[in-house]
């Protein structure tokens, strides 16, 4: 059998969802406490915590592990363990007023209208909210999703201890995909798999996507094919439409021994590369000894560059995370080499022309990413055939043939030959 990475700061997963007989007197409880409502960034945190892929932590952080985190990547009260992005539940300064320290209180999903949890209140405290967006998102931009959710935020953090009641409709929506930490390091350990990585995905799975995940396998023993299945921003495709996609490139185009598909339910923040660094944690947590770090991993826009996510991997200490990155430059279809590249294997370095009709008009390199993809199919125009599999293409097309007012998608730099030219 294999030998799979620790958890992290742990040697066992630490889950906080409550089961059988205390799951049912808590829920009892929940309903006579007073009721904290919760974004959907704050309940897919939560249901992280309940399924211990946010192993070790027990609740919402404090502001000693808040600054800690957002200043040198430490929690104080976990004895200086390495985390990239604070964790926490903020409130309205009525209702933090009104809640007393030591008061047990009900977490309330807005969404779903349904109590997710509970929490012993040990602390309220007060950020500052622009030293968090330097910090974490490299920027105070109100226009970065991530910083929209922080300034968003209530001006009151609640610290203190959860119990997870419930995973809301994951289990069900995305079932057959959505995976716990301990099925997932289930299935490795069966199939005698010690050496994981691990592929984030928020795109439906391009041709680059496909390549990074065989180059993968050749260097361990499988792929864990991770998708992200909480809530994206709009203009991303929804998650039910690209595990239809991502099925459809598996089945035909892996073997089925070197692959495992799951689902998670936490939400991006688009915060690139300390973004890329929770990626590791919780992939750690999942079993993963390694998670592929390609071309502006958990970006958005212009705010990082292109390989920044690599470099903060080499910035941190080196026994922070056991889970290390698979760092992998930039790919694309190459005309002159007949076949998928990268930067560094392919000597072509004109940029590939295609006209409006998809059909080749000459240069060698076809940068591929998924906005750009997302753009090409919400204006209707074609995909050429080296940018995805004809499989992912038609389930596209079906959904962006179903919706009546297309998103508007706008390219970054990173999108387009801009970025490559440079390096």
């Amino acid at each position: 059998m294999g030998k799979l990475v620790k958890p992290h700061g742990s040697d066992v997963l630490k889950p906080l969802l409550l089961t059988g007989n205390e799951l049912e007197e808590e829920k009892k409880k929940a309903e006579t406490l007073k009721k904290v409502p919760m974004t959907s960034r704050e309940t897919s945190d939560l249901i992280m915590m309940g399924i211990g892929a946010f192993t070790p932590l027990e609740g919402f952080m404090g502001y000693d592990d808040w600054k800690g985190v957002c200043d040198e990547y430490k929690m104080p009260t976990y004895n200086g363990l390495f985390w990239p992005i604070p964790i926490t539940l903020s409130a309205t300064e009525e209702l933090a007023n009104s809640i007393s320290i030591g008061e047990e209180v009900a977490l309330f999903d807005l969404e779903t209208q349904t109590i997710m949890g509970t929490m012993k209140v040990t602390e309220k405290y007060k950020i500052d909210k622009e030293h968090e967006c330097k910090e974490v998102f490299r920027t105070t931009d109100p226009k970065h999703p991530g910083v929209a959710k922080v300034m968003a935020q209530g001006p009151v953090n609640l610290a203190g201890k959860v119990k997870v009641l419930s995973e809301s409709y994951y289990p069900e929506m995305f079932k057959g995909i959505y995976q716990r930490p301990a099925e997932a390091r289930k299935i490795f350990e069966e199939r005698g798999w010690s050496t994981v990585a691990a592929l984030q995905l928020r795109n439906p799975m391009h041709n680059s996507h496909a390549y990074l995940a065989w180059i993968a396998i050749e260097v361990c023993d499988g792929v864990y094919i991770h998708q992200l299945v909480g809530k994206l921003k709009e203009g991303d495709i929804p998650a039910e439409v690209r595990v239809r996609a991502v099925d459809a490139l598996v089945n035909k185009y892996f073997r089925k021994e070197r692959v495992v598909q799951g689902g998670y339910p936490m939400e991006m923040r688009y915060a690139g590369p300390r973004e890329a660094l929770l990626h590791a944690v919780f992939r750690q947590n999942y079993g993963c000894s390694h998670l592929i770090v390609g071309r502006d991993h958990a970006g958005v826009g212009n705010y990082y560059g292109p390989f920044d996510a690599q470099k903060i991997f080499d910035e941190i200490p080196k026994d922070a995370l056991e889970t290390k990155p698979l760092k992998l430059d930039w790919t694309f279809y190459c005309y002159e080499c007949g076949s998928m590249a990268s930067m560094k294997t392919c000597p072509h370095e004109s940029t590939a022309v295609i006209d409006e009709n998809g059909e080749y008009k000459g240069g060698a390199r076809l940068l591929l990413s998924g906005t750009l993809l997302r753009k090409l199919m919400s204006e209707g125009k074609p995909v050429p055939k080296e940018f995805s599999k004809p499989e992912v293409i038609a389930i596209l097309k079906e959904y962006y043939d179903s919706i009546e007012k297309k998103p508007t998608i706008e390219l970054h730099a990173h999108a387009t030959g801009e970025a490559a030219k440079k390096g």
